[in-house]
């Protein structure tokens, strides 16, 4: 007779009809539970059956126990299994649900090729689309082109004046993809195609995101790096210069104006906001950002678009410019050349974070949204104990991370901080989320990189025995108590900024000037031969 609970087997019961069913049932994985509570029954009749002299031994108390245990545990499998049915279930109803919808749209939608202006005299765009686009016929090929004019429709869908209220002081621009040295930039939607039985991926055409001005800009807005003296004496230079040479409209920060006006009251002309409620209202009207320090000031314009965001000029004026390719010192010829158009661009992903937290009473009881460009950082703080997390991607469980933390990256965020905990580093161009765990407890927990599309879930469970700390681009802290969960996914409006030459050969500079990445001495050549 076992002794111990971990080798119990039914099959220990010897002789008996009770014992050999309740074999069975466990055989059958308990399919259902009238046989389970059959299963049960046969067990209690059993131990009652059983004589003093046994009852007395204290192998069969132990056994009986283990046998209550194991009837417990497999009456909570089956249920389990009942209520993971179920769902499955509702959520294939839901999805059904959602295709049919999306057929019914498509249905409805006008067929490709057609203009704007053709599909409707008035004017009006389909605002039931996520991102309007505006195909155009030029020299017989197919341009797809995004037009900025066209997201900044200031009217509703059913609105009888339809879209003639634009926004006037709003510079349009148009978006096109293609090769460099080739003049045809047609866009290819196909990722995958299935031709006579054979799956084949298309060329790719957009190597090089181009933008070209439709109509000149008008209104700027200067973001500076505080607390430096080059940087101010460069924004007096340059305010001056963008309204008297150039004619534009000029916003600064509310510091930076009080600065100006400090040294001549004829900055009267610059522009800002007073207040939060401002701040949001800075797109419609801005038609370019320029920056004035580093990757952190970048950083800083970006989270000052919730929504959004307008092309930027950033100009290196810190310790190292992953974002920042020019120069301050010929700041008049690149402002020329970007406000005379095209200009290469580089699109960099954003993260959108939101947290649920467990007291709230459904999921959409949730925090303030959080943009991060960089990366989103989810450490133990002051604890001493190791960070546990549990993380999901899309509902499926990825790993529990035990060690300092955790970083979710961007791709543009891969040579920041998710660089330093062992990532890698990634074209920013390249559509992912950068998964990078911060000294963990494991030899072979290593880093990985994650499709663009997913949601990626990070809990602290309810017997963590410590609690979490998160923080969006380095600000904004916040705790993550037992049972609370951050939530990230990729966001709509990604930060565009202006490249020197082009998005490939600004980043490989970058990596190699800023980091010195793999430069060593030239082995010699006068060595054994």
């Amino acid at each position: 007779m076992p002794s111990g609970r971990g080798g119990v087997h039914v099959d220990s019961f010897g002789k008996g009809g009770d014992a050999n069913g309740l074999r069975s049932n466990q055989e059958n994985g308990f399919s259902n539970l009238s046989s389970l509570a059959q299963s049960e029954k046969a067990v209690q009749e059993f131990l009652i059956q059983q004589t003093p002299m046994q009852a007395n031994d204290d192998h069969l108390i132990e056994f009986s126990e283990a046998l209550r245990t194991v009837a417990k545990a497999l009456r909570g499998s089956s249920e389990g299994k009942a209520l993971a049915q179920a769902e499955a279930a509702e959520w294939k109803r839901r999805y059904e649900l959602e295709r049919c919808k999306n057929l019914e749209l498509l249905l409805k939608a006008p067929s490709n090729g057609v203009c704007a202006d053709e599909s409707n005299s008035n004017g009006m765009m389909d605002h039931s689309a996520k991102s309007p686009r505006l195909h155009v016929q030029e020299n017989g090929n197919s341009l797809e082109r995004i037009c900025a004019h066209e997201v900044l429709q200031d009217c509703e869908p059913n609105s009888p004046n339809g879209c003639n209220n634009k926004l006037k002081r709003k510079a349009s621009f148009k978006l096109s993809w293609g090769c460099k040295g080739q003049t045809n930039d047609q866009h290819k939607k196909e990722i995958v195609s299935f031709e006579s039985g054979n799956i084949t991926t298309p060329d790719r055409s957009s190597k090089q995101i181009s933008l070209t001005w439709e109509s000149s800009p008008q209104t700027v807005i200067i973001f500076t790096k505080p607390n430096s003296t080059s940087v101010r004496v460069l924004s007096v230079e340059m305010v001056r210069w963008l309204r008297d040479h150039k004619g534009l409209n000029v916003y600064v920060e509310p510091r930076v104006k009080a600065e100006l006006l400090s040294e001549s009251s004829s900055f009267d002309f610059v522009q800002t906001w007073e207040d939060d409620k401002e701040i949001s209202l800075l797109h419609p009207k801005v038609d370019l950002v320029i920056t004035l320090g580093g990757d952190g000031t970048v950083l800083w314009a970006a989270s000052m678009f919730k929504g959004p965001v307008p092309p930027i000029v950033p100009f290196s004026m810190g310790s190292l410019g992953f974002m920042t390719p020019f120069h301050s010192e010929q700041y008049r010829d690149c402002l020329e050349s970007v406000l005379r158009g095209p200009l290469s661009i580089t699109l960099r992903h954003r993260l959108q974070c939101h947290i649920i937290r467990d007291k709230a009473r459904h999921d959409y009881e949730t925090e303030e949204t959080m943009l991060v460009l960089n990366e989103v950082t989810i450490d133990r703080g002051i604890s001493s104990y190791l960070t546990n997390l549990e993380c999901y991607c899309d509902n499926s469980f990825v790993t529990c991370v035990q060690g300092d933390g955790l970083i979710l990256s961007t791709t543009s965020g891969s040579t920041a901080y998710s660089l330093a905990a062992g990532g890698s580093m990634v074209h920013p161009q390249v559509p992912g989320i950068l998964f990078t765990p911060i000294c963990p407890h494991s030899l072979s927990f290593r880093p990985l990189i994650l499709p663009d599309h997913v949601t990626v879930r990070v809990q602290v469970p309810f017997n963590s025995r410590g609690s979490a700390w998160v923080s969006f681009d380095g600000k904004g802290r916040k705790q993550l108590e037992a049972g609370d969960a951050l939530v990230c996914s990729m966001a709509p409006w990604p930060v565009s900024t202006a490249c020197q030459v082009e998005s490939t050969h600004d980043f490989l500079r970058s990596i190699h000037d800023g980091l010195h990445w793999n430069q060593r001495k030239i082995q010699s050549s006068d060595g054994p031969q």
